[in-house]
């Protein structure tokens, strides 16, 4: 499956985005979706998953109740709804898709990724 995330820009901390994940070349239903990112000069980071399904989700502490992900699988889509954004949450932004549900916080068990995307907040 190829992977493309796009929505990244800049924004004003306390500000929203949506980023998405567009999917294509195998029934995207068949993957868990993963959301990373990455800063300069620091690792790349799990930001949230969401199942082949959509009925289970995933977040990381950081982001939990300002995140959301969710997706539309007969779109053969992904989407990472971020609000209350702060400046810490700068970083390039990555999806990434796998086929079973376990180790989704883990990047390394992703085998498709998409280009980042970009999300800059500014203070």
């Amino acid at each position: 499956v190829q992977l493309q995330a796009s929505g990244g820009g800049l924004v004003q901390a306390r500000g929203s985005l949506r980023l998405s994940c567009a999917a294509s070349g195998r029934p995207f239903g068949n993957y868990a979706v993963g959301w990373f990112r990455q800063a300069p000069g620091k690792e790349r980071e799990f930001v949230a998953a969401i199942s082949s399904s959509g009925s289970t989700t995933y977040y990381a502490e950081s982001v939990k109740g300002r995140f959301k992900v969710s997706r539309a699988n007969a779109k053969s889509a992904a989407y990472l709804q971020m609000s209350s954004l702060k400046p810490e949450d700068t970083a390039v932004y990555y999806c990434a898709a796998k086929y079973l549900w376990r180790d989704v916080i883990d990047h390394r068990q992703y085998a498709f990724w998409g280009q980042g995307t970009q999300v800059t907040v500014s203070s």
